[in-house]
């Protein structure tokens, strides 16, 4: 009876240091911290007033992202507000040989689709004589009129055929 007893306190014994151990895990390590930000890199600033780097044609802040030309009722005269615009473009044009663009001449809807087509080529070329006036081959300029048949607003008020009275310098090479 006292081995019955030994074992019964050995096991008891056994079961409270069971009971009592904790689990022991570890934990793991903790994550490395994120390397510091790159140094900023000294990258050539974009000049807006570069009229001859090409990237300018999509910079927001330069001339040269603009390439629409607005026009007067009835007129292909090229407004003194616009010529800052064509001249950027004609530097551009003037400094890149390979550059190639279409002036798309285009009118509001009042007037025949055959005057409104003449209109049109009309205005695609002031624009295109202003530019080779600035020393631009005429190799490098296509005129395109689409008359009436492309508007970029369709309602029938004056802002809306201002905004369809227009040339729009399309380059299809830089």
């Amino acid at each position: 009876m006292k081995t019955a007893l030994r074992f019964t306190a050995l096991l008891m014994l056994v079961a409270f240091l069971a009971a009592c151990a904790r689990d022991v895990r570890e934990e793991p390590p903790a994550p490395e911290p994120p390397p510091p930000p790159p140094a900023p890199v000294e990258v050539d600033r974009l000049d807006p007033r570069d009229f001859t780097d090409a990237r300018n044609l999509d910079n927001p802040d330069s001339l040269l992202s603009q390439r629409t030309i607005y026009f007067e009722f009835d007129r292909s005269n090229v407004r003194a507000q616009f010529m800052p615009i064509v001249d950027a473009h004609a530097a551009f044009i003037r400094a890149n040989p390979s550059a190639r663009v279409i002036l798309e001449g285009h009118t509001d809807e009042r007037g025949s689709r055959e005057y409104n087509l003449g209109l049109g080529e009309r205005r695609g070329t002031s624009v295109q004589d202003l530019l080779v006036a600035s020393g631009v081959p005429a190799r490098q300029i296509e005129v395109v009129s689409f008359g009436k048949e492309r508007p970029v607003c369709r309602e029938s008020n004056e802002d809306c055929w201002q905004r369809n009275r227009r040339t729009e310098i399309v380059y299809t090479a830089r």
